[in-house]
């Protein structure tokens, strides 16, 4: 009977799915950066840093598709 149901809930469920990778990547980051500081491995914070940024940006791309669905 309504046939956008199947395909809002199927783009609902995929930006949720991303934007839950998003957040698990920026987790990451905060874990490699804190595990960096605590052991003075510069190279590791800076990864930490790198990885959060990277969520940061996509979770921004997320937003503005969002915007765009509805």
């Amino acid at each position: 009977m309504r046939p956008w149901f199947p395909d809002r809930i199927g783009r609902i469920t995929l930006g949720l799915d991303d934007k839950l990778k998003n957040k698990a990547e920026d987790l990451q980051g905060q874990g490699k950066e804190t595990v960096g500081k605590a052991t003075d491995d510069e190279e590791l914070e800076a990864e930490g840093k790198v990885d959060q940024s990277k969520a940061d940006l996509k979770d921004a791309g997320e937003k503005v598709k969002d915007a765009f669905r509805d």
